[in-house]
């Protein structure tokens, strides 16, 4: 019988992307699967950070909006973010929070469609995202806003002509379920919606065009599998074919066309910069230029391949684990229909994490049972995949995570 590792490092010898792991600062004895909430640190990003810090800010000081062009940053970093998501030039900048972004959208796409006053999601999309849909419903009130539900699998036949915007995000946080980008957008807009997509858990991780999908607008997070650091900026996406009828809410300095004219009365961009509000987190920012870099000479669907390799070989081992049987997937069984993740409910689903953390395999865990493992192709390897399985293994047969200290939680989990 084949060695399951011996195998593994067989198939990385195979990898095209296997050399990119060296690119990454990893620490020693330590098996990250949570790429997906927060990506681990590039090498180059060291120095980029001393060259930020230490020269354009330290020595150019103000100059530096100039001189590096800090005052396109924004922008800049759109245009990198652009092709992993199938966007032609002028529609992506990066700017504040995945929620902020989404405020920013909603109230654009329902200005869009001003005689509907329906605003949908799915009652199982990531809390944020409707937190921030019931602040805007109760800023407009429900003659100018109204929150509607879809449940999970009865989303296109809950559509209506009666809905204005929708609201969902492709890749579920929790099972990382996928939905069908091009499907729904194309149904939604036979009846006149306008559709916002979060892809917060897709760009980085999936192929996505959203040209030639017809899509609105989407929002997008930089920390996760971009790699772009804790409380990295987000971005937005939206399509030039409504950048001459939108107004987003958030009209500050720098999304005016002429900022440093200082004028009394607001007059918008008429591109993709309307966007901004405030001065961008410049430091941050750059910080995320540097990591953009990591996926200049690769694509999209090279990292999705490997991605759904490895997710393969994880879900076998556990499949053929007797030791592990307790484990009950929680996410889609035909690889097609999810992201990049995996997802296992179990009881002592936080105690069980907390151990494989303890053991230097780094999950995470969602309430209320739910085990979460990420699959980064870009710094992951098959031999990695085989480690974790084995570890997780060695935690059902001693049922160390029974301790009874690990069932505390922490703030973060």
């Amino acid at each position: 019988m084949t060695n399951p590792l011996i195998a593994a490092e067989q198939l990385d010898l195979n990898d095209p992307l296997a050399a990119i792991k060296n690119k990454f600062e990893l620490p020693p004895n330590t098996l990250y699967l949570d790429g997906n909430s927060l990506g681990p640190m590039l090498k180059s990003i060291k120095q980029a950070s001393i060259d930020v810090i230490q020269e354009q800010w330290g020595k150019g000081l103000i100059t530096s909006w100039n001189a590096h062009d800090w005052i396109d940053l924004p922008l800049t970093v759109g245009e990198k973010i652009a092709p992993l998501i199938g966007a032609a030039p002028g529609q992506v900048i990066c700017t504040d929070s995945v929620s902020i972004n989404l405020f920013k959208l909603i109230g654009c796409a329902m200005k869009l469609n001003p005689e509907r006053h329906l605003l949908m999601t799915e009652t199982n999309n990531f809390p944020t995202d409707i937190y921030i849909a019931e602040s805007i419903q109760a800023f407009l009130g429900n003659d100018q806003c109204q929150l509607t539900y879809a449940k999970s699998g009865e989303l296109i036949e809950s559509l209506n002509q009666d809905i204005a915007v929708l609201l969902l995000t492709q890749v579920d946080f929790r099972s990382g379920r996928l939905h069908d980008i091009e499907q729904i957008t194309n149904a939604a807009h036979k009846l006149g919606i306008i559709v916002i997509w979060d892809l917060a858990h897709s760009v980085g991780a999936l192929p996505l065009e959203l040209d030639a999908w017809n899509v609105d607008f989407a929002v997008g997070c930089g920390y996760k599998y971009l790699n772009g650091g804790p409380g990295a900026p987000a971005f937005i996406y939206a399509a030039k074919r409504h950048h001459s009828r939108i107004q987003q809410p958030l009209a500050g300095w720098m999304g005016h066309k002429a900022p440093f004219n200082f004028e009394v009365e607001y007059a918008a961009d008429p591109g993709i910069r309307q966007f901004l509000c405030g001065t961008p987190p410049i430091i941050s920012m750059h910080v995320l230029n540097t990591a953009l870099d990591v996926f200049q000479d690769i694509t999209m669907q090279q990292v999705r391949d490997k991605a759904m390799a490895l997710l393969a070989l994880f879900e076998a081992s556990v499949k053929e684990s007797n030791l592990l049987s307790e484990l009950h997937l929680a996410s889609p069984t035909a690889p097609a229909e999810r992201g990049n993740q995996l997802a296992y409910r179990h009881p002592q689903a936080y105690a069980i994490c907390q151990a494989l953390i303890a053991e230097g395999v780094i999950a995470d865990f969602r309430s209320p049972d739910v085990l979460r493992f990420g699959f980064s192709p870009l710094f992951l390897s098959f031999a990695d995949i085989v480690k974790a399985v084995q570890t997780l293994e060695q935690l059902f047969e001693e049922k160390s995570y029974k301790k009874h200290e690990l069932k505390h939680r922490q703030k973060v989990t």
